[in-house]
């Protein structure tokens, strides 16, 4: 089941049962960035408290941002990850990485392979006879941003790789519904349609939600 919703993400979210549901979030920073339909320079207590109304109500949740900002939510919040994983990519910004923070959630990392350093390592070719598909995943992925790799042009300014967004939930061990309320144009969609798993994402932006639907038509 993959639905899609074109509405405000706290109103919207009001609607939904969470119990047996994951957030997943790569939300707006707060850095004045120029969105459609959305103030992205809040007061940093005001902007905490609207991330704490987002994510109350779900027991699990994931969030990818910038490392100060985890710690921050984190004293927030008073949690502290159960797991952290490194995403760093080459950018002419003075910022090179993002932290995907997992709540309360103990991910799997044989779950998403990835090709071996040494494939010729005799114990490694052996691996791959037996019909061995990659390596485990490592907590430090290096994966291009998709403005540096890609031609085609989008409407929404920072789209997701597609990879990471794989990942990131690839490695959550269990079938529960992945929400996005900040869906965007519709990478964590793709990535659950992939992997075969259930998600409700949720999109403010008319825009980017027709964008979305299209993509993953």
């Amino acid at each position: 089941m993959i639905k899609l919703i074109n509405g405000d993400c706290i109103k919207e979210l009001k609607k939904i049962d969470k119990s047996d549901k994951i957030l997943v979030i790569d939300p707006p920073f707060n850095i004045n960035y120029h969105y459609n339909n959305y103030d992205d320079n809040k007061k940093e207590k005001e902007y905490l408290k609207w991330l704490e109304n987002i994510i109350s109500g779900f027991e699990s949740f994931v969030i990818i941002h910038y490392s100060e900002d985890i710690f921050k939510l984190c004293n927030h919040l008073n949690l502290i990850p159960t797991k952290t994983v490194s995403w760093v990519y080459n950018s002419n910004t003075r910022k090179q990485h993002r932290m995907i923070a997992y709540f309360n959630i103990k991910p799997n990392f044989n779950l998403v392979k990835q090709p071996y350093k040494n494939p010729n390592d005799k114990r490694i070719k052996k691996r791959i006879e037996n019909g061995s598909k990659g390596a485990r995943l490592y907590d430090w992925w290096n994966i291009n941003q998709v403005k540096n790799v890609s031609k085609k042009n989008t409407t929404h300014p920072c789209t997701m790789p597609l990879k990471v967004m794989e990942r990131v939930v690839g490695i959550i061990p269990n079938d529960k519904t992945i929400i996005d309320c900040f869906s965007g144009y519709g990478t964590t969609a793709l990535a659950c349609k992939n992997l075969d798993k259930n998600f409700i994402g949720i999109e403010l932006n008319k825009i980017y939600y027709d964008e979305s639907l299209k993509r993953l038509e």
